[in-house]
């Protein structure tokens, strides 16, 4: 081995560790699913120019190393900054190196070490290829771990279900592809008048972030437990399910997230009916057609109640916005009328509402006369602004059913001269539906002169301008959330309104 082949290595190694602080952040943000890391690396690649660019010129100059070994060090001084745009600590969370991670990270690092000597051996210019490949590295190291952490993970959640089982109480686990945090603050809003209740915080939805709240805030004397469900594909709920067992099984909708990991909308509704398979009563929303022919499969042998928004004479729950109102309706007689909430879903009240009709919880009209409907954090929230000017913020986890109520909702609070700014990286994980719903999304935004949609990043650029590109309303690009804040805030005036819609982790482009 000459001196160029040990500075070449050691450039090599320099880059791993770069490119390694990155990718491990990108899979701990991605829960560290394998597979993730390869797919923001080709995110990056094909959604920034530059990125595409800088990616040639690693080939060509590791090529050329392959002749004349010097200029491989070249490829490695790119690889460090590549992709452009990804930071090594993040703008918004940085790499935490819990016990998992360490783990995760002298996964990694054994399989780079094998890699390395082996190429380093063959011919020292072969080892930037392994420095280029790390995503994949650390995607074949989360692979190789899973069944361990698994294992590691079972002894947490063996702890919960004993816990679990000490306590006893009702559990109401709820699901759907969107309104599951919403339905499970109004479930707790409708029953903690009459019951213990303890809600899963946040959007621990996963078998250890039930795990975790069981363990850690589950007590004595607690009568029902509100478990929110989420999936990432079919089998995810039947292992919830399997450990913490409904007594109430809900659905609160079916629509297309998650459409990039489960591809159709009818494994969709496979994965999301898991959550019924064995418990004794069920919620549906019965204004999605399949979760009505849910309702009638079922109801031969389990008790089924029927929410709706329409007033359909089968629905035992019907939560109808009529003239800013949501009007209650149980079994056909009308309970009571609230305010309606500007941005809520009342299919969402109406799934709680059920909830309590399963457990034999009568909701009375003082109930609602008392209390202000709860509200989800960053689930169009309104800040009443100086002069006029309204901000919501509605940046958790966009979809677009509600991305277009939202952008609606907020363009009636316009008034006199005012103007609406929408602010938006767009919606992911919706498959092959991305650029199409995105398009749409833009369109809305523009759909008047007063109107400006605010495009964040790259992720949905292109499906957003083409949206855009016909509308009478205006288009401002950003790269970042804060570029894009800090120049709508210079432009507002009087009665302006600023509706922030989804807010995308920094690993996205």
């Amino acid at each position: 081995m000459t001196w160029v082949d040990w500075l070449v290595l050691v450039a090599a190694v320099a880059a791993i560790v770069v490119a390694d602080a990155r990718w491990l952040r990108v899979a701990q943000r991605e829960h560290y699913v394998p597979g993730e890391a390869t797919t923001f690396a080709g995110l990056w690649l094909v959604k920034r120019p530059v990125n595409a660019g800088l990616a040639i010129a690693v080939v060509v100059l590791t090529l050329v190393g392959f002749v004349l070994p010097l200029v491989s060090i070249a490829a490695a001084i790119v690889l460090v900054f590549w992709p452009v745009g990804l930071g090594i600590r993040g703008s918004k969370a940085s790499l935490v190196l819990t016990a998992r991670a360490k783990r995760m990270l002298a996964a990694v690092a054994v399989l780079q070490l094998i890699s390395l000597a082996v190429t380093f051996l063959v011919f020292a210019p072969l080892t930037m290829v392994v420095a280029a490949l790390t995503p994949v590295l650390v995607d074949l190291g989360l692979a190789i771990m899973s069944p361990v952490e698994a294992s590691l993970a079972s002894r947490f959640v063996r702890q919960a279900e004993q816990n679990l089982a000490k306590v006893n109480p009702t559990v109401v686990g709820i699901t759907g592809s969107y309104g599951k945090t919403s339905t499970k603050l109004y479930v707790d809003f409708v029953l903690s008048g009459s019951q213990t209740v303890l809600a899963s915080p946040g959007s621990f939805n996963n078998l250890m972030g039930l795990s975790r709240t069981i363990n850690d805030q589950l007590r004595p004397g607690t009568s029902v437990l509100i478990a929110e469900m989420g999936t990432y594909g079919p089998g995810e709920i039947r292992k919830l399910c399997t450990s913490f067992p409904p007594t109430v099984a809900v659905i609160t909708s079916i629509g297309e997230a998650h459409l990039s990991r489960m591809k159709d909308r009818a494994t969709i509704v496979r994965a999301k009916s898991e959550i019924t398979e064995k418990a004794p009563a069920i919620v549906l929303n019965i204004d999605e057609p399949e979760l009505a022919e849910l309702a009638d499969r079922l109801e031969t042998d389990r008790r089924v109640v029927r929410c709706s928004t329409h007033g359909a004479a089968e629905a035992d729950v019907a939560v109808a916005a009529v003239d800013g109102q949501w009007r209650i309706v149980l079994g056909g007689d009308e309970l009571v009328s609230i305010p309606a909430q500007q941005f809520g879903h009342p299919i969402n009240l109406a799934c709680a509402i059920g909830v309590a009709r399963a457990l034999d919880v009568t909701p009375t009209a003082s109930m609602f006369a008392r209390r202000t409907l709860p509200g989800a954090p960053h689930r169009a929230e309104l800040v009443q602004g100086p002069q006029g000017i309204s901000v919501i913020d509605d940046t958790y986890n966009s979809n677009p059913t509600g991305a277009a109520h939202a952008v609606r909702g907020a363009a009636e609070r316009l008034a006199g001269d005012g103007r609406l700014y929408v602010v938006t990286p767009g919606m992911v994980e919706l498959g092959s539906k991305q650029a199409q719903r995105n398009a749409d999304l833009a369109r809305l935004a523009v759909s008047r002169p007063n109107h400006t949609l605010v495009i964040v990043g790259w992720t949905n650029r292109r499906a957003l301008l083409s949206g855009a590109a016909d509308g009478p309303g205006k288009v401002l690009c950003f790269e970042s959330r804060d570029e894009a804040t800090e120049a709508v805030s210079a432009r507002l005036k009087e009665h302006d309104v600023v509706l922030y819609e989804n807010d995308l982790p920094d690993h996205y482009a």
